[in-house]
């Protein structure tokens, strides 16, 4: 072998560990999960399960930050502007990722441009549910009392903004009926005065509203989600009653700060997705009220910018607006 082909030779070799220290596994380092809202909401719930499964995976712990406050917009906004390096990821939500961008003023994000959209995890049915002494079984019945008593009906939501106000806005619009609006500070104080009878009507989540159904304490009536629920087969959803193509959900999902190597949005993808689509870990979901959903990431950006289309469009009827 010739003198420069042998010299080069080492000078290769030579490089080519400083070349795969320079470009270390992923992840080398603990990486964060930041969730809007505070512990014990369904995002944190759900973000955990999948979190703790991924740390056993992984070389580095998963470690869940919580962020409340703010309709969850600095959440957002740190997740947007940390380091695309793979170590922060955000769980989006329904209200973050698909209500803030048309009810929030001054949103310190862009849902659409500032993200990578990894996958959606859970899907999180809402439903309407009634005091039994209301006398309403269904969805049809509450759309002819309204139409009756135009503004009469009082529906309890969890707040202004949330996915509980925003899918009985939508209700609302499609099926032509005017009622009350009433906002509470979340959904427990919601449900308080439902079960006392204070208010007949209550836009909820299945996860929420379930135990006090299998109490017999509530009525459910109608789900928001295209398909019926799996927690509720029995109960019929508003699409296939009285508002045909209706559909609504609670949601969180996984992303990332835009920018972040594709290699590793892939990686994380198939991790979390191959975790949501263990037998035993659907069938958790479930029962805590949810449906794991897993799917490409092009899935998922596409189901958050049809989120943000549809409640775009119901804010400007509904002339929904949060301060801030």
């Amino acid at each position: 072998m010739p003198l420069a082909t042998r010299r080069s030779l080492l000078a290769a070799a030579a490089i080519l560990p400083s070349l795969a220290r320079a470009q270390p596994a992923w992840p080398e380092k603990p990486v964060r999960i930041i969730v809007p809202f505070p512990p014990g909401q369904a995002a944190d719930i759900f973000t955990r399960l999948y979190a703790d499964e991924l740390s056993r995976r992984w070389p580095q712990r998963v470690i869940v930050e919580n962020r409340g406050g703010g309709a969850g917009a600095p959440a957002l906004e740190a997740g947007a502007r940390a380091a695309p390096d793979g170590y922060t990821l955000t769980a989006g939500t329904s209200g973050t990722l698909g209500v803030n961008p048309s009810v929030l003023p001054r949103i310190p994000y862009d849902a659409e441009r500032d993200f990578a959209f990894i996958t959606n995890v859970v899907v999180l049915p809402l439903l309407i549910v009634a005091h039994p002494s209301l006398g309403l079984r269904s969805a049809a019945e509450i759309v002819q009392a309204a139409k009756a008593a135009p503004g009469a009906i009082d529906v309890a939501t969890a707040g202004p903004a949330t996915s509980q106000h925003m899918s009985a806005e939508l209700f609302v619009h499609r099926t032509g009926i005017k009622v009350n609006m009433v906002h509470y500070r979340g959904s427990g104080p919601a449900m308080a005065d439902l079960l006392s009878g204070n208010v007949k009507l209550m836009f909820d989540s299945v996860a929420s509203a379930l135990p006090h159904i299998q109490a017999g304490k509530v009525i459910p009536v109608a789900v928001t989600t295209p398909e019926r629920a799996p927690q509720l087969p029995d109960v019929p959803t508003i699409a296939e009653t009285v508002a045909p193509g209706y559909g609504a959900y609670g949601w969180t999902g996984l992303c990332a700060p835009a920018g972040t190597p594709e290699e590793i949005l892939r990686r994380v993808n198939a991790d979390v997705g191959d975790i949501l689509r263990q037998p035993a870990m659907q069938a958790r979901f479930i029962e805590l009220g949810g449906t794991a959903a897993p799917g490409t990431p092009q899935e998922f950006a596409d189901f958050v910018r049809r989120e943000i289309a549809q409640w775009r469009e119901v804010a400007r009827i509904a002339n929904v607006r949060l301060e801030g």
